[in-house]
């Protein structure tokens, strides 16, 4: 993965939100309970989707690949900071640094355009109700997660690539929970106008593109909605998106919040905003889905009881 050490560091010290002891503590603790609760919740949803052939549809196909996402991606950062946060030796290799980098990228991206397939498959659910066994079909689902898989790891092989030309002199310290390409090149003593660019360039058309495609999905569901003349049909229309746009609506905020901003202003003061997207995202997922979703509520029952839901439902 380093592709050349070009930079001569050989590690990085990844200090955190804070270098005081009680703080660490405080932060161990919150972290070790959220991750698991992180783990928990997004097993539960692959196993429920995976053993109750009722959910074996597109959104749920899909939802299932979501939280495998999210629980890779807390995965690659959180049991490193959990363990930094309990020792004196806070120091993550440029190895470590970039593999923990590459993972990040690709797992935001992937989440990114799985998002936005969820979206296209709710718009043919409400819009085009007729067509949808055609149009996400079994093996056109494959495709489109296939086509995100693809696209996420190459990006993310892309910009690693670039970040093993960066040369980095002087302070290795990263006051930061994981090693974020941002803080990164904050460390950087060599040009790095080229991978600016670079990351401007592909990373607005990797935000966008999705939360476009997610919009004009939104955009054309509302208006269908719109034109229903039951009250309780047009309810019944929007509870089926309520879910995933609210995950969309929590994802976007933060991603923008961190990402939507220049590098130079970049500081401490965005690690709530980051914490936000990389940790409690991927936590209240599971309970945004589970919530309110009746199916949901069945396959869990039915993943823990048995038979024994089944005679009492």
């Amino acid at each position: 993965m380093n592709g050349g050490n070009l930079s001569g560091v050989s590690e990085f010290l990844l200090l955190g939100l804070s270098e005081s002891p009680e703080d660490q503590r405080v932060l161990f603790w919150m972290f070790l309970s959220m991750y698991l609760v992180t783990v928990v919740g997004n097993v539960l949803i692959i196993l429920a989707i995976s053993f109750d052939s009722r959910l074996h549809t597109p959104m749920y196909f899909f939802l299932a690949n979501l939280s495998f996402t999210d629980l890779f991606f807390v995965t690659n950062t959180i049991p490193k900071m959990l363990v930094n946060l309990q020792s004196q030796n806070k120091a993550i290799s440029y190895v470590g640094c970039l593999t923990q980098l590459y993972f990040l990228v690709s797992l935001v991206t992937l989440d990114n355009f799985i998002l936005a397939t969820m979206a296209y498959d709710r718009y043919v659910a409400v819009c085009r109700p007729l067509h949808y066994v055609t149009a996400m079909s079994p093996g056109l689902c494959i495709l489109f997660l296939s086509f995100c898989w693809v696209i996420s790891v190459l990006y993310g092989l892309f910009l690693t690539l670039l970040m093993t030309r960066v040369t980095f002199c002087g302070s290795q310290k990263i006051h930061y929970i994981f090693c974020e390409m941002y803080v990164l090149l904050s460390l950087a003593c060599s040009n790095t106008q080229v991978i600016n660019t670079m990351q401007i360039i592909t990373g607005c058309l990797f935000f966008f593109t999705p939360l476009g495609i997610i919009t004009m999905s939104y955009v054309r569901i509302v208006r269908t909605i719109l034109r229903i003349p039951s009250a309780s049909s047009k309810y019944k229309a929007f509870s089926t998106c309520s879910s995933h746009l609210a995950v969309v609506s929590l994802f976007y905020g933060t991603l923008g919040m961190v990402y939507l901003q220049p590098l130079h202003t970049y500081s401490l003061k965005d690690a709530v905003a980051t914490v936000m997207y990389a940790v409690v995202t991927p936590m209240m997922n599971p309970f945004i889905y589970s919530l309110r979703n009746k199916d949901m509520h069945g396959a869990l029952g039915r993943l823990f009881l048995g038979k024994a839901f089944q005679r009492l439902t």
